[in-house]
């Protein structure tokens, strides 16, 4: 008589045991209840019928959606029961579709029909025009399709402290937020498991010990056991106890306690004086030691004051009292007020302190700040000092420079190996400690008021020259040259004749034609004009200059009392290499020679 109440009981749980993720197979009995009586096979066997067909009606739905929404069925795979009734359901949803659009009926006491006619749901039809949805989505404005659920942010999981939950379709998941920590570990349903360090070996217990596990850790307790008046420390060793330490007036009045290994005994008080007592002359009591009175030095130069028992020392200052010791301990003042004493070092001292200074730095006259020392007054540079805060300078003279190794002795500078030191003097440079002095040639020179360059020396004004009385004496750059010209035959000498040439300067001769000479008449040559020049050769020409400029006193092709007449330049001597030459042209009506200087060739004072 239970079997149909049972089938209803076991229907309803194969229904509410159907999920997603959880077949129908292996379900679980559920108690005694309702199968007393009935058969455990036959309870099974109901509720894993019922199951399967709440699994089909879902398959079947999820056809029937494929089909609303792709318009074929094509997709879906009938390799398993379970396909094969998601590709039935989507074929019959696709005719039954078609039949509507024809005007066809149909038979709406069929399932597939009723749901695929008008109205259309996307997850369940529950009846009377009306949709439903799964666990997990909610039903639509419209009535017909379905939304996800967000049970987290509605806050309806079932998620626990310390996990964070995470919407997913339909569902939700889970996460723990922290780690399970020492001793534990994460399972695959996202709970903490113990670790059992005993079984897996991993805990530090020696041989003398067992291990026990405990949660999120474990225990180390020792194989032997120690008797009474004994403890056992942490390496498993037994240690006696010291009963007469350990426990509180173990012995009777007038008794005292003498410890023995693994117990304690008591023996009859004798009068024994502590420290700083001693027995009595008669023996029956104990009288105070006056440590301060006895041979021994007990305050090490302090004061002694007496105390029942004991005594102290009246420290002086910089001490301190040690009440374990019983002496007087130096105070570091620098350690207890480190900065406050002295303004630079702190040193201790037997009861005091010492100040100093740094380098630089002398001890002012209070002995704790430091003043500036005047490292000048020693003469520690070569040369000129200055003194700075905490320091001091040193500096060089004109013409020294300070040393890059010991920055105080000053070396000279030779401006003459300088890079511009070439330039200084016109001539030759010789260093002098500090300075430098210009020299010139020995012969021709003499050094200018600048020091630097070198002026030329007119002999033939100085009259340092040996030229003959009927010679001229012509100054050149760097010496001087005795110049004796005579006119050429049937010309004489216009002009005043000077003992001295100047450094432009011109002897003209005039043909003058003795009588009944016919061919020097003849001769169109009229004058001859040697022309003295003196070029300075320090330079070097970098390209052909024009150094020389002769011009006529007559006009071009101008009239003369004989006829016409023509002006002709040549160079008579000195073009070495043919150094020179001559250009001619017509300037302002009048001829004008040049005479050009090619690069290719140095001119010295002998051209």
């Amino acid at each position: 008589m239970l079997l149909p109440v049972a089938k209803t009981v076991k229907c309803k749980v194969g229904r509410a045991t159907l999920t997603p993720h959880k077949p129908c197979l292996r379900l679980n009995i559920i108690g005694n209840t309702v199968c007393v009586f009935v058969c455990v096979f036959c309870c099974r066997i109901v509720q894993e019928q019922c199951c399967v067909t709440v699994l089909e009606d879902n398959m079947c739905t999820i056809g029937i959606n494929v089909a609303k929404e792709q318009g074929a069925c094509d997709s879906l795979l009938t390799s398993t029961c379970e396909t094969k009734t998601t590709k039935m359901c989507c074929d019959c949803c696709l005719l039954g579709r078609a039949a509507h659009e024809l005007d066809v009926p149909c038979d709406h006491s069929l399932s597939v029909g009723y749901q695929c006619k008008i109205f259309v749901c996307a997850h369940l039809c529950v009846g009377n025009n009306t949709c439903g949805c799964l666990k997990g989505y909610k039903l639509r404005p419209d009535g017909k399709s379905c939304e996800d659920i967000n049970e987290c942010l509605l806050g309806s999981s079932n998620c626990r402290v310390g996990e964070r939950c995470i919407n997913t379709e339909g569902a939700f998941r889970c996460i723990r937020e922290v780690s399970c920590g020492t001793g534990y570990e994460l399972t695959e349903s996202n709970n903490c498991k113990d670790i059992d360090e005993c079984e897996t070996g991993i805990h530090n217990c020696g041989q003398q010990f067992e291990c026990q596990n405990t949660q999120g850790s474990f225990r180390c307790i020792p194989k032997v056991k120690c008797g009474n008046g004994f403890i056992q420390d942490a390496l498993g060793n037994c240690i006696d106890i010291n009963e007469c330490v350990t426990q509180t007036s173990p012995c009777n009045r007038g008794h005292i306690c003498i410890n023995t290994v693994g117990s304690y005994i008591c023996q009859r008080n004798s009068v024994n004086c502590g420290r700083g007592y001693h027995l009595s002359d008669d023996g029956t009591r104990c009288v105070d030691i006056d440590e301060c009175k006895g041979p021994q030095e007990v305050c090490s130069g302090h004061a002694c004051i007496n105390q029942l028992g004991s005594y102290r020392c009246e420290c002086e200052t910089g001490y301190n009292f040690n009440s374990i010791t019983r002496l007087c301990e130096d105070i570091n003042e620098c350690r207890h007020y480190p900065g406050r004493l002295c303004a630079h070092k702190c040193e201790n001292t037997p009861g005091s302190y010492q100040c100093s200074c740094t380098t630089g730095f002398k001890l002012s006259s209070d002995g704790r700040n430091c003043d500036d020392l005047n490292e000048c007054e020693s003469n520690p540079c070569s040369q000129e000092c200055a003194n700075v805060y905490g320091s001091y300078q040193c500096y060089c003279r004109r013409g020294y420079q300070l040393s890059d190794i010991d920055a105080m002795t000053c070396e000279d500078i030779d401006e003459c190996a300088l890079p511009t030191g070439g330039h200084i003097c016109s001539y030759r440079c010789h260093n002098t400690p500090g300075s430098f002095h210009c020299s010139c040639p020995v012969n021709g020179y003499t050094l200018a008021i600048n020091g630097r360059s070198c002026q030329d020396v007119d002999e033939c004004v100085t009259g340092r020259h040996t030229c003959a009385e009927s010679e001229s004496c012509f100054n050149i750059q760097g010496g001087f040259r005795c110049l004796s010209f005579d006119c050429p035959h049937n010309y004489r000498r216009v002009g005043q004749t000077a003992a001295r040439l100047e450094r432009s300067d011109t002897v003209r001769c005039v043909k003058s034609c003795q009588p009944n000479d016919i061919a020097c008449v003849l001769d169109p040559t009229h004058s001859v004009a040697h022309t003295f020049i003196s070029l300075p050769t320090f330079r070097e020409f970098l390209r052909p200059e024009e150094i020389v400029f002769l011009r006529t006193t007559v006009p071009v092709y101008g009239s003369y009392h004989l006829g016409g007449y023509d002006v002709k330049f040549e160079i008579l001597e000195g073009n070495v290499e043919n150094a020179f030459d001559i250009l001619k042209r017509v300037e302002n009506g009048v001829y004008v020679g040049d005479k050009d200087f090619y690069v290719t060739v140095i001119c010295d004072d002998s051209h």
